[in-house]
């Protein structure tokens, strides 16, 4: 920890304190999920389908508010951007309470998205300020294994407030979740970035980082099979509820069918943890996706035959599942990959790669998602896609750099 900055909290105070805020994401989109049903009949009746964007609706205002709040930290420092985003997320949250159409909805979404944008990028800006090297390392590592937990039991939080009260009860929490983080940070954690340390924001500063990025052919080729592997994800998040309730006749059990799948997808990041140094990352990403085509282009041909409902449940189920590990073995090396050669630009390529692969993760979920016909297919090959060009770059990748090495 920096000598001088003194914070009176304990180590573990402080990573739970940064877990909640990484949680703010995840929270805000996976305990929605029970609710799109109830979402769709009340604001919707029409067209169903349309309760699916407000998974979409939260990813695009998080994806842009992502390329800002990471540089407006550097310049107003870390407490303001967080009281700012967390005072807005409050306020879309009371407004989506009270929402009465759809597109107030949606509207109250993408304004949550923008506001969720600064604890997740400043919280880990917050730990770069006060840790550095191993421990910076450890208490990562700490936060990140409890943030885990999140997608594994905010479907059956949401679920639960839905059994007590009603759908739109859900915002009232996201609303106390962040009164709890403004309340904790002002009370317990002084600004971490002093004045004398910061940085003016300037857009085309901005505008130039992106420039660079997109000349790098490593960064430009990494950032586009990261976009890729989030669209899968955010798909998979986006129409994993109606494929359960429509297809398989499953709500009732899917918060807990989710929180199983995301516990045991979690491993994907622990095994690539353990044997990225040995193997490479980008030798990880290439077979993670390599092995996604097969498994997507068997569920793909699976769904066309008449097997029993149950089969194909345990089937979707081993599938999901795949697609979950497949994100772990390869967002957090491609997001290294992308960042590796901009280490003068750390923090602005930051918010571009975040802010970037959000956004066209969200447009790529919302116009699946709208496909959703009553069956697996507009997933499954909606996903097949995405892994199969993914994975060709990636072998376009290695050709570039061994041109590049041979030069």
């Amino acid at each position: 920890m920096t000598k001088d900055i003194h914070i009176s909290m304990s180590k573990a105070e402080f990573i739970a304190l940064i877990a909640m805020m990484f949680a703010t994401v995840a929270f805000s989109i996976d305990a929605m999920l029970p609710a799109l049903p109830e979402i769709g009949q009340t604001l919707s009746p029409d067209n169903p389908n349309r309760a699916q964007l407000v998974i979409a609706a939260f990813a695009l205002g998080m994806g842009i508010g992502t390329f800002f709040t990471g540089p407006l930290s550097d310049a107003f420092g870390r407490r303001t951007v967080i009281f700012a985003a967390a005072a807005l997320y409050i306020l879309a949250a009371l407004a989506a309470y009270a929402s009465s159409s759809i597109e107030m909805l949606l509207l109250s979404r993408v304004v949550m998205g923008l506001g969720a944008a600064g604890p997740r990028v400043v919280a880990l800006a917050i730990v770069r300020d006060l840790y550095s090297g191993r421990e910076m390392a450890r208490m990562m590592s700490i936060a990140m294994l409890i943030f885990t937990l999140v997608p594994a039991i905010a479907p059956m939080l949401g679920a639960g407030i839905i059994l007590l009260t009603s759908w739109r009860a859900i915002f009232l929490a996201f609303a106390l979740f962040a009164i709890i983080i403004i309340l904790w940070m002002g009370l317990r954690l002084p600004e971490p970035l002093p004045r004398e340390n910061r940085r003016p924001f300037r857009l085309p500063s901005l505008l130039a980082a992106v420039a660079e990025m997109l000349q790098h052919p490593t960064v430009r080729l990494s950032m586009m099979v990261q976009c890729l592997c989030l669209a899968m994800l955010f798909c998979m998040i986006t129409l994993v509820q109606p494929i359960f309730d429509v297809v398989f006749d499953r709500a009732a059990s899917f918060p807990f069918w989710f929180g199983f799948i995301a516990v045991m997808s979690g491993t994907g990041s622990l095994i690539n943890a353990s044997v990225v140094v040995r193997l490479g990352m980008r030798r990880m990403v290439t077979w993670a996706l390599g092995g996604q085509i097969l498994l997507s282009a068997i569920m793909l041909s699976l769904g066309t035959l008449n097997l029993p409902n149950d089969v194909m449940f345990g089937l979707f189920v081993a599938w999901q599942t795949s697609v979950f590990f497949m994100a772990g073995l390869t967002l957090g090396n491609l997001n290294a990959m992308a960042m590796e050669p901009m280490g003068h630009i750390a923090g602005m390529a930051a918010s571009i790669v975040g802010g970037g692969s959000t956004v066209f993760a969200a447009a790529a979920a919302a116009t699946v998602g709208l496909l959703f016909d009553g069956s697996i297919a507009p997933l499954t090959g909606s996903i097949l896609l995405m892994v199969a060009a993914g994975f060709v770059i990636m072998l376009h990748m290695a050709r570039v750099e061994n041109r590049i090495a041979a030069e």
